[in-house]
Parts: structure tokens; sequence; C-alpha cells
């Protein structure tokens, strides 16, 4: 799968978002070393603090399924002018799941005119995971 299929699975994600409080959609795709993609979408709650990212859910998926490894790259969709990075929990949320593959997955910050590309240990530097617990 191609960046841009990968950045058309996210945005497709979005497409299903429940964020009636915020009205922000978000969508996010993962892929997988074997050329799977795993895709989920915000998810409000009108208790606040209860509402899940798209980055979680997409990574809550994977791991539902088994998919503990080779995470190669995500992207994160959302609206607005400028791209979008994934929030603070969601950046330690996939760190935890880059770090079970031993990778440093490509983030690919997806706005409407334009890509940024940032790898996730630029994100997340000096992150603690799965590593930190030896």
């Amino acid at each position: 799968m191609t960046d841009d299929e990968l950045i058309a699975a996210a945005r497709g994600a979005a497409e299903h978002s429940y964020s009636p409080y915020s009205q922000f959609a978000v969508g996010a795709a993962l892929r997988f070393a074997d050329g799977s993609v795993v895709t989920g979408t915000n998810i409000e709650n009108a208790s606040y603090g209860l509402a899940l990212c798209a980055e979680t859910v997409a990574v809550s998926k994977a791991m539902a399924d088994g998919v503990r490894g080779g995470l190669e790259a995500i992207a994160v969709t959302g609206p607005g002018t400028a791209p979008i990075t994934p929030c603070g929990r969601c950046r330690q949320v996939l760190n935890e799941l880059a770090q079970l593959g031993g990778t440093d997955p490509e983030i690919l910050c997806v706005g409407p005119d334009s890509v940024r590309r940032v790898r996730l240990s630029q994100l997340l530097p000096d992150a603690f995971g799965p590593a930190s617990l030896v």
C-alpha cells in the first residue's frame, strides 16, 4: 500500500467519526510490514475524558487482532488548514506498539494540502515503553 493509499484509508476512517461535541473528525491508518492496514476514528463521549482518539482505536483494533509487530507507518488526518499530529497520549500508545516490533514508524501528519513526515521517535523522544521495564 502506498502512502497515498494509506492517507486515503485514514480519510475514509474519519468519515465514520463520532464527534458530535467537537465536530473534529479524525482518522488514522496503521500500515504493517506484512501489508496489512488497520484504521480507526475518534469516538467522543458526553463525559469528555472518556473520548477515544483515532490512533488509540486503531492500535486497539490491531492488538485485538493479534498484531504485535512490524508497524511501519501511520497516517493521521483531520479537519482544519494544517497537518495534525497525534496527541501526547496517542504518541505513547503508538510507541508501545512500535516497541513491541522494534520499529520507529513514520507518521504522516496530513492536512488538506500537505503532508508532514516525521518519525515517532521525533514526536516522542526518550520514550518510556516495554524496553524501559527490563
